[in-house]
């Protein structure tokens, strides 16, 4: 009986928790030509502004999409905000959210997984602004420029793609989960650092665009791609990559 009051307990207090740790992300604005970015950042423990530090930027998949600059933080705040990840890899982590209406690509969706891309010269609107507030970031000197790095889940994935993609000098490693990309595209940054992750049952998006990204990669002379399938799982793939914190070394081992 007193276990299970203090299961009870405990799962009362998760949402509180969770709540606290979100808090440690502070609310923010960024604005250019009228085009609003609303987004949530986290500076390291004991932040020092005489410091540089890595620069993670968190793409969100497309059921965060909003204008509420909370949602963006269903998946992967909790992770960033743990004291002992805070303590060992101290980064400014940055959650963008997308509009409702918007995406971080723009495309058609075919039907099982797979999707038709319509990439523009230029990002889509969302991403512009991203990009832009990375090489905002970029200028002032907490930012260790050597060691900015993208990684996002499902539509978000697909978002980190199309950042390396079109910027791949920028970004000293990246980490796309559950995504999708055009393996035309990837000529551009096959010499980056890249870990991709996807689950071998997704049905939301079809395995087969990691399993070919990689492939694309490695037959263009990339040694520095890896791929890693989660047997049996879904699309929520994500959930197995913050179970396993190994990434974090990996991703903070990169430098440009």
């Amino acid at each position: 009986m007193r276990k299970q009051i203090s299961i009870a307990i405990l799962f009362f207090f998760i949402p509180f928790l969770g709540h606290s740790q979100n808090e440690l992300f502070l609310h923010r604005t960024f604005v250019n030509q009228g085009d609003t970015l609303f987004y949530r950042v986290m500076f390291p423990i004991n932040y020092d502004q005489k410091k540089s530090y890595p620069l993670i930027i968190f793409l969100h998949g497309s059921g965060e999409r909003g204008s509420d600059n909370e949602q963006q933080l269903k998946h992967g705040s909790a992770f960033f905000a743990n004291d002992s990840i805070r303590k060992r890899y101290p980064a400014i982590v940055i959650f963008p959210q997308c509009p409702l209406t918007k995406g971080w690509v723009d495309f058609n969706y075919s039907k099982g997984g797979k999707f038709i891309f319509k990439v523009g010269k230029e990002p889509t609107q969302p991403l512009r602004l991203v990009n832009l507030l990375v090489k905002k970031y970029k200028l002032t000197k907490t930012v260790d420029t050597r060691r900015i790095y993208v990684m996002g889940l499902s539509l978000g994935g697909m978002g980190t793609f199309d950042l390396i993609c079109r910027y791949p000098k920028t970004y000293a490693a990246a980490i796309p989960i559950c995504g999708a990309v055009d393996m035309n595209r990837l000529k551009k940054c096959y010499k980056m650092p890249i870990r991709i992750y996807h689950g071998s049952d997704d049905n939301a998006v079809s395995t087969e665009y990691s399993r070919n990204a990689f492939k694309t990669l490695k037959d263009k002379g990339s040694k520095q791609v890896e791929y890693i399938e989660f047997s049996g799982v879904g699309h929520d793939s994500w959930n197995h990559v913050f179970a396993n914190a190994n990434f974090l070394s990996w991703l903070f081992s990169k430098k440009k």
